[in-house]
């Protein structure tokens, strides 16, 4: 069985959205400022080109992702990836209610929606197998984070102040959490990537 990992690209100032969900563009101007290119399997999200030390750092991560796990937010604030997330892997969406287009799973998304995110967690695991089950959404993260569920944590830290918006663990309840590192620091283009063990 892999890891339970989440991350999440963070402003200088702790926010993963602006007001309003905004701020995007400049949160992820580092997926499109390199000459290593990723394929996307979304037909709505098109190839992401990062700098080669951005790019090999974050390839083997995705290749070692066997499923995705995300709340109905992110799911519908995407407009589900277009039918298939650009990872091309099995999305678990953790949600109260299934989407009325989609009646029952498939190898591109699975719904939860009783049990909560542990439920969630240990149905992304099977659908991972020995591979890693990657957290995104930051209600997502801190749901796990509180539960003792997250193994690792990642932080894409890109130079912008956004001033207010989303912070990254907004209403964490399980507060203070420790994290050992950080045990991965690379310099990116327009961004620097830091990787921590959850203490437990």
């Amino acid at each position: 069985m892999g890891k339970i990992t989440a991350g999440g690209t963070m402003s200088l100032d702790g926010y993963i959205a602006g007001p309003e969900e905004s701020g995007f563009d400049l949160l992820f101007q580092w997926y499109g400022n390199g000459d290593v290119e990723f394929p996307s399997a979304s037909p709505n999200v098109p190839p992401v080109r990062m700098s080669a030390a951005s790019a090999e750092l974050i390839k083997p991560e995705w290749e070692n992702t066997g499923a995705l796990l995300v709340g109905r937010h992110l799911y519908d604030m995407t407009n589900a990836w277009g039918g298939r997330h650009p990872m091309d892997v099995t999305t678990v969406v953790l949600t109260h209610q299934r989407p009325e287009d989609r009646p029952e799973d498939d190898e591109n998304f699975v719904f939860v929606t009783d049990g909560g995110i542990k439920a969630a967690v240990a149905k992304a695991q099977q659908l991972a197998g020995d591979k890693n089950v990657a957290v995104n959404g930051g209600q997502m993260a801190r749901q796990c984070l509180e539960a003792g569920l997250l193994d690792e944590f990642g932080i894409e830290l890109v130079p912008v102040l956004l001033g207010s918006g989303k912070p990254l663990f907004a209403e964490l309840g399980a507060t203070p959490v420790q994290f050992d590192g950080p045990i991965t620091v690379v310099e990116g283009t327009g961004v620097t990537h830091l990787r921590y063990r959850v203490k437990k």
